[in-house]
Parts: structure tokens; sequence; C-alpha cells
């Protein structure tokens, strides 16, 4: 395999984890500005759906910044890959929207880059990316104004992302990330717990019909999908209809056999398989795709 062009078989700068919207490598933002930053691009996200992200990394050496843009970008997977954009509409044929941006900077070479996703090379074509580099961010950080420049920049790209007709955001959850459908999760268990009550009391098919209504409704709630609540709803009717006692079984029976060693599909009455707390309060990229547009320029 041949090495990219400037990196002279040198290892190159890893690319970091994707864990927030912000990563300074560099520590110069100070705690207040990162949050600032945050909080203008979570809110680009919650309008728009799309994904812009900032990396401040000391060098990209031995690479070119435009190298190691791509390689972050291709790893990040910003903006609306074909899953999330069809868990946003709700339409199983829609295509992928990627709508992400990275803005790059490496501090110690100098220079900047606005990395930008298919979906967006129209509301963000390269001149544009380059007017933004050069007016925003580059005048501002000649005074070391790093927070300002970069600041000014999102503020840009709000502008350009609000003025493009995207897709409505959504539910957001990334090919890369925890899948916002796991959200079915605790819906699917409370329906076939409620189902297997009722079929105690009311018999096995009326009680499992009530379990698989349940788990539709509350299934597609909270996937945000109306195919995924009615697998739902089929997967708990058989489940309960298998596995529930018959009308006046007795509730203790049931509670012996399902409640204590849980549903056959959870066994031993937990989650179980997902360390590290419940995942859904991370920022994930959504599998966008980038093909090299943007611009770059340096101070």
């Amino acid at each position: 395999m041949f090495a990219p062009a400037g990196a002279s078989g040198q290892d190159l700068q890893p690319v970091p984890p994707l864990a927030a919207r912000v990563t300074d490598l560099t520590g110069t933002l100070a705690p207040a500005q990162v949050q600032a930053l945050e909080g203008a691009l979570a809110d680009i996200e919650q309008r728009k759906g799309a994904q812009v992200a900032i990396l401040m990394v000391p060098t990209t050496r031995p690479e070119a910044i435009e190298q190691y843009g791509i390689r972050v970008a291709e790893e990040w997977k910003l903006g609306r890959g074909r899953a999330s954009a069809q868990r946003a509409t709700g339409d199983p044929n829609a295509p992928a929207v990627d709508d992400g941006v990275l803005l790059l900077v490496a501090k110690e070479d100098r220079r900047v880059r606005i990395e930008v996703g298919y979906g967006l090379e129209g509301a963000i074509p390269d001149g544009i990316a380059r007017r933004i580099i050069d007016e925003s961010i580059t005048p501002r950080f000649r005074r070391e104004d790093y927070f300002g420049g970069l600041q000014a920049a999102v503020q840009d790209l709000r502008i350009r992302i609000d003025g493009e007709d995207l897709p409505p955001p959504g539910r957001r959850g990334g090919e890369g990330a925890a899948d916002d459908s796991l959200g079915i999760v605790p819906a699917l268990v409370f329906a076939f717990v409620a189902g297997t009550i009722a079929s105690a009391v009311v018999g096995r098919i009326l009680g499992a019909g009530l379990g698989g209504l349940g788990a539709g409704f509350l299934g597609g709630a909270a996937a945000g999908s109306m195919l995924l609540g009615l697998g739902a709803g089929v997967l708990v009717f058989f489940l309960v209809l298998l596995m529930a006692p018959s009308a006046g079984g007795g509730l203790r029976r049931a509670g012996r056999h399902t409640y204590r060693h849980g549903p056959i599909f959870f066994p031993g009455g937990g989650w179980g398989g997902r360390g590290g707390g419940g995942g859904f309060g991370g920022f994930g990229g959504g599998g966008g795709g980038f093909g090299g547009g943007g611009a770059s320029g340096g101070w």
C-alpha cells in the first residue's frame, strides 16, 4: 500500500474518536467557549438535521490538511446517511442526505479546512467555503482570536444550511453511533409484561392482542417509524401467545417463570451486553458521506 503524498512513510496522525461536536486537542478553547460552540452546533442539528463538528489538532503532518480532513470525515461520518434519513422521514426508500460539515483547524501548521458532505455541496460550494475561511476565520486567527473565528464560521455555516431544503431532523441516530431504534426496547418489554398479565385475566389470545397493540403504538412512537411499530406489535403478539399463561392459570406462576428469569429474548431479566451506561446521551455521526468538497486556507 502506498503512503499518501507528502507522508513520506511517517506515522500518520490518529483520528480521535467522535464524542462531541467540538473536539479541541490543543487546549486553546476555554470550557465556556466550547459550550457556546456546542450549543450553536446542536441548534443547527435540532432545527435542520445537519451535523457540523469542529476539530482542533496541533498538526496534521506528515499529511496535508486535505488528506487528514477526508480521513476524519470518512471515519466520523457526519451528516445523515441512508438509515438516518429513513428514520427521520419514515420513508424506507429515502436516500442518504449526507449533510455533514467538518471544520478542521491545525493550529501549529496554521492551516484550516472546511470539509463539506455531498448533500451540502450546493449550499456550501468550494467558493463559499473559501470565503468563510478568508473573511471570517483567518483574520481573527491572525489576532489569536480562535474562538471568535470559529464562532463567526459557525454563524456563516448556519446561514447557508438554513437556506437549504433538507429533510426534517426527526430523531437523530447514527450508523456509527447508538441507534435511535433501540428506544423501542423499553416499549417492547412494557408491552410484553402487560400482555402477559392481561392473558392471565382475559385469556391468552385477547391478552396477546392487547400486548401487540400496545407494542405497536409505543414502539412506533419510540422509534419514529410505523414499520418498526408494526413489527414490534407482531413480535409481542406471538411472544405473549406462546409464553403467557392461560386465564386463571395464576399470576404467581407467570411471575415466577417470566419476571424472575426474564423473557426469552432478555435472559436474566436485564438489558445486558451494553456496558458504559445507556449510550443515548452522546454525539455520533449519522453515516454521512464526503467526497472532498470544501476549501482550505492558512493564516
